[in-house]
């Protein structure tokens, strides 16, 4: 199994939807012939206006991959709850093997997370995030666990009208 590291971002022609290559994955298999190559792609796709998606795809060919990522990660996106340039409240989620704490920042810190969290906050459009990850270096489970906290946040209001305060 190879690890390609990250790709730049690219510009995506549907209003201005940036999509980005998290990990590519090669897979061999032996057959009777010789080797045959596979390949599986991760990619994100982010507006940086609170919007963001992910798609996970297999091909024979790696283009092919990222091509159809890219357009499961454009049905799969989501909108996510923003204050201002940083997330609402701390909140910290398991997902499989992999354990997120996020936490909001004063303006002006930046996004201080790994890699991947870092570039899905990124292209949701955050600014000023703290993210840490425990657990599981597995990138699928880590994606997946932060779009399981991006979903689950919520505003102030919303939680003070629930409570019903």
């Amino acid at each position: 199994m190879a690890k390609h590291p990250e790709s730049g971002k690219r510009e995506s022609s549907e209003s201005s939807l940036m999509e980005k290559v998290l990990f590519i994955n090669r897979c061999s298999k032996t057959v009777k012939g010789g080797k045959k190559m596979s390949f599986s792609a991760l990619i994100l796709v982010g507006d940086g206006k609170g919007r963001v998606g992910f798609g996970f795809a297999k091909a024979n060919e790696l283009t092919d991959a990222i091509r159809k990522g890219g357009d499961a990660a454009k049905k799969s996106m989501v909108s996510v709850t923003m204050d201002g340039s940083t997330i609402p409240h701390d909140i910290a989620v398991k997902w499989d093997g992999v354990t997120l704490l996020i936490r909001p920042a004063p303006e002006g810190t930046g996004i201080i997370a790994g890699s991947k969290v870092r570039s899905i906050l990124e292209l949701a459009g955050f600014k000023d995030v703290m993210a840490k990850m425990f657990g599981s270096k597995n990138p699928i489970n880590q994606v997946r666990a932060t779009f399981k906290a991006l979903e689950s946040l919520m505003k102030r209001e919303d939680i003070l009208a629930a409570r019903g305060a």
